[in-house]
Order: C-alpha cells, then structure tokens, then sequence
C-alpha cells in the first residue's frame, strides 16, 4: 500500500490555489523555499540592521581639544605672554645695581614683578572693553572669548599673588610692590588716556626695578644705587608708551622720532662701563668687569628698538607703529642686561640677554602688545 503524498498548500485566505499560479520558490523545492534576496508572496523585506553607536567619549574628545586649545589661546593673548620675558630682567637689574647677588629675595620679586605685570594686561582689557569693541574686535574680550568678569577677577587674583610673593621678600619689598600694584591700577583705570598715562607707565617700571633691589638688598644695600638703572628703563618705557597712544590709528612721526632719539641716547650711555663701586654693598658680584659687554649688549638694544621706531617715523602707518611698539617692548631685555653688565655682573646679563630669542618667538605666535 503506498503512502498518500503531502497535502497541497492553501492560501492564507482559503481560497484554493489555482494549478498554474507562479511560485517565488527554488527550482525543484515545489516552491515551499522562498529564494534568496526575495520576501514570500504577501509579505514585506524586514528592516536592515542598525549597527550600535559609535562611543560618544570619540565623537566629543576632539571638539573638546580643540576648545581647549582656543581657549587657552584666548589667555595667552589676554596675558601678552609673549611679553613676559622682558619684565625678569627688571628685578635681576635691580639686584646687580646695589651690588648685591641674587638669591631667594630676588627670586620673590621676579614671581612679584611676573603676577603685577599680569594683572595689569588683564585689568588694562578689562578696562578697554568698549574701546577695543571697535579698535580691535579680535582681542579676546569683545570677540566673546573670555568674559569681562573673569578678567577682571583674574587681575585681582595675580595682584593679591604678586604682594604675597613681595611679602615674602620682606616689608620693605611689600611697601614698594604695593606702590607698583597701586600704580598699575591707577594707570589702567584712570590715567592712560591723560596726559599722565606714559609718566604712570615709567613709575611702574621704575618701581619693579626698585622691588628687585629692596628685595635682593634688604635693608642693608643703598636702594639708592639702583636710582639710576631704574631711571633708564623708566624713560625707555616712557618713550614707547608715548608711542603705542598712536598704534590703533598711526599718523604721528613725533612720538616715535622722540622714541629713537631717547633710545640713541640711553645706548651710549651704556656702551660705557660704570666705574664705581657700589658702596656698603653686602656681596659684590663683580668679578669680571668688562669693558666690551655693556656695548655689546646696548647694540641689540639700539637695533631692537631703534629700526622699527626709524620705519614708523618715516611711515607712521598703524602697522609699522604697532612694530615699533612691539620692538621696544622687546629691547627692555638686552636694555636690562646692559644695566647689568655695566654694573659688573656679566653672568647676570648674559642670562638676561639669552630671553631675547625666546621674546622673539613668543612674539611671532602672540602679539606682544
């Protein structure tokens, strides 16, 4: 007896299948197999497969990077800190003017000089906000970088840091810091746009030599003998400020022709050795007087400060007076280490004169000015 067959297949509805329908199915399979890539008759392809997320840690590590590096970008030129070579050698100055060798006091009054000199750049775009919205709209401040507030709050805090360090180069170093602190305010929030705006810019450089010497001497070395190496890195500072009220809209060739003649004068001056002992100085450093370094660092510093002041008197466009600005800025330091060679420290200034290539490409990368 054989064996009945399968059943035929019925549709879904019950209606019987006719003999000769078409079938989806493989060859040979009596159409029970749907082919491969096809669906079977009445129904419709499943969805793809999702494939899992990738970690957001991936999609967010770069942008976040990125944001980092803008920001502390945005820091660096709020800072100038490609100006901050140039204030070290203020308080080195300072030490070799009164004879005296620096040591951990000096040390104090360079980390002083560095948080003062900081917190004025901070308070001075604080305070040029509105100006600089239309003068500059790419400093930090008004291109929405940093806010006011932190600025503002940054300055507080690098001056409270500066007169603690002073602190701790003695009372005398503190009184004389916090006569830089006061100046350094009064000077951003007052007095810059007065006629009195550069004299105040002097005072403060004055004073950060003098810290240097109030915190290296103590009360034992004549303060007094580090008058003359203050006032000559006053009056230099003097004549680029006096120049830099010009660099947003140029048009003055007095300023930096008055610059160039201050600078000639100052570097002759210091091509010639001062021969005097530094009297009741504690601990001379002067061990190897040379009669050759203090020319031969005033040369750099006529150079530095004297080419760009001559291209902005010729052509006192804003561009070439922002250089000169820049430049003089930059010749504070080979100025500093001809204070020090002249003052018989020849260690000291050619420590100082090695900042100049590390200003030269700071200066490159941000704006010293």
């Amino acid at each position: 007896m054989s064996r009945p067959g399968p059943a035929p297949l019925r549709p879904l509805n019950g209606a019987a299948a006719p003999a000769d329908a078409p079938t989806n199915g493989l060859p040979g399979a009596r159409g029970t197999a749907p082919a491969p890539g096809r669906s079977p008759a009445g129904t419709r392809p499943g969805p793809a497969p999702v494939l899992p997320p990738a970690p957001a840690a991936d999609a967010t590590a770069a942008p976040r990077r990125a944001r980092g590096r803008a920001r502390a970008r945005a820091w660096a030129e709020l800072l100038r800190v490609s100006a901050l070579s140039t204030v070290v050698g203020d308080a080195l100055a300072g030490a070799t003017a009164v004879g005296a060798r620096p040591g951990r006091g000096t040390a104090a009054a360079v980390g002083a000089s560095l948080c003062l000199y900081e917190a004025g750049m901070a308070l001075n775009d604080w305070a040029d906000r509105t100006e600089d919205a239309v003068d500059r709209p790419h400093r930090p401040l008004p291109s929405g970088r940093i806010a006011p507030r932190e600025a503002l709050a940054a300055a507080g805090l690098l001056t409270a840091g500066g007169l603690a360090l002073a602190a701790r180069a003695g009372r005398p170093a503190l009184a004389v810091a916090g006569g830089l602190a006061a100046t350094v305010w009064a000077y951003d929030l007052r007095l810059k746009h007065t006629p009195a705006g550069p004299a105040a810019m002097a005072a403060a450089r004055t004073l950060d030599v003098l810290l240097g010497a109030t915190a290296t001497g103590g009360r034992t070395a004549p303060v007094r003998a580090a008058v003359p190496a203050s006032a000559a890195l006053g009056l230099h500072t003097w004549a680029v400020t006096t120049v830099s009220r010009h660099e947003t809209r140029g048009g003055s060739t007095t300023a930096p022709l008055a610059a160039l003649a201050t600078a000639t004068a100052l570097a002759t001056a210091l091509a010639r050795p001062d021969r005097r002992p530094a009297e009741g100085a504690p601990q001379a450093p002067r061990g190897g007087r040379s009669p050759l370094l203090p020319a031969l660092c005033a040369l750099p510093y006529l150079r530095t400060a004297g080419r760009p002041l001559l291209h902005a008197a010729l052509n006192p466009s804003p561009e070439l007076t922002q250089r000169a600005v820049g430049g003089g800025i930059r010749a504070m330091i080979p100025l500093q280490a001809a204070l020090a060679a002249r003052a018989g420290a020849p260690a000291v200034a050619l420590g100082v004169l090695a900042l100049a290539p590390l200003a030269r490409a700071l200066a490159r990368k941000v704006n010293p000015t």
